[in-house]
């Protein structure tokens, strides 16, 4: 086996046209395209996906942001549906962005109708590091979306020759003090 890694992170949006325009204009994300030509539902979608009956799944949109994993929105119709988890419910609960400035991607979250939870703070334990810095915020319909930033070496880097998946560099002082 060879696991490379993440393609992609699936989110279902209660608004596609919402939810698309809040990652362009929060991350600079980019529309690849929709991928149904007509809304997919019945029995065999239900077992395959394990969502409930009458589900139906009205758009699927293909977005890239960045050097990371690509996201495809899903806008679901003919079911009742839960609200967003928080991080502490079960399952999958956030997706981490990795910004290179993370206070000017704060702002741009909040003008594009999302909701910081706090200001940007210094990441802790394992991840400090000089400049290294997170902060966790909403969308404008609950999905919870980490916002990361990590210039330095990381504290674990001193224990360990293993090393996270980090963004390639984008200028010459990326990374300038991390770790061989």
């Amino acid at each position: 086996m060879n696991v490379r890694a993440i393609e992609h992170v699936g989110i279902t949006v209660p608004d596609m046209e919402e939810a698309t325009r809040f990652f362009v204009d929060a991350f600079g994300a980019e529309k690849l395209y929709d991928m149904l030509d007509e809304p997919l539902g019945g029995p065999e979608v239900e077992a395959g996906l394990g969502v409930p009956p009458g589900a139906l799944i009205t758009v699927i949109r293909m977005l890239r942001l960045g050097n990371g994993p690509n996201l495809e929105l899903f806008s679901y119709s003919g079911v009742q549906q839960a609200q967003p988890v928080v991080p502490s419910d079960f399952g999958i609960q956030h997706i981490c962005i990795y910004v290179d400035d993370i206070d000017v991607a704060a702002s741009r979250l909040e003008k594009a109708g999302g909701i910081l939870l706090s200001r940007p703070g210094v990441l802790p334990g394992g991840d400090a590091g000089s400049g290294n810095r997170y902060v966790y915020t909403r969308t404008p319909w609950g999905s919870t979306i980490e916002l990361v930033t990590y210039p330095s070496a990381q504290a674990y880097e001193r224990h360990t020759h293993l090393r996270r998946w980090r963004p390639l560099p984008t200028g010459p002082n990326d990374y300038e003090n991390q770790a061989e």
